[in-house]
């Protein structure tokens, strides 16, 4: 952790189709300036998030997710006062996915004090494919979403 007060976090791959509007989201965010907080892109390694938000006050992090709503849907969950929804971020191809990570946080009581999750539903997560047009239409809505929350928060 680099000391940051508050983090936001892109979690995926963009190599894998949708699974990249993580780091769509927050290389969007990079041309925004706020002191005190850090954004960073994960490839989806659990262990490495908990590492990342060790520390920070107020973290963010965006994934893409498959729930069953339709491509391009956003979803916003408050992973402090409970888990995120059962199969939605299970994505990753590491041991440890983004659901797995937050619950192995709280149950070491590791969690950040506050912790939102930003959830889009994805279409495709073909190797070498770009994000569905419905994916990459939400990014700046996400990105737009997620900067007044790390304005209010800072």
């Amino acid at each position: 952790m680099t000391g940051a007060a508050a983090m936001v976090i892109g979690v995926g791959n963009p190599l894998r189709g949708d699974d990249g509007v993580g780091a769509a989201v927050v290389r969007r965010l990079r041309t925004r300036v706020w002191p005190g907080v850090a954004v960073r892109e994960l490839d989806g390694d659990g262990t490495a998030l908990m590492e990342q938000w060790s520390g920070a006050a107020a973290v963010v992090v965006v994934d893409a997710m498959v729930s069953g709503a339709a491509p391009g849907t956003i979803a916003r969950f408050d992973a402090v006062r409970e888990p995120l929804p059962a199969g939605a971020f299970h994505l990753s191809t590491h041991a440890l996915g983004l659901s797995d990570a937050i619950e192995l946080a709280r149950a070491m009581e590791a969690l950040p004090p506050s912790l939102i999750v930003y959830g889009v539903e994805g279409e495709g997560f073909d190797a070498g494919a770009p994000l569905s047009a419905a994916v990459a239409a939400a990014v700046p809505v996400v990105a737009e979403r997620i900067a007044r929350e790390i304005a209010a928060a800072v």
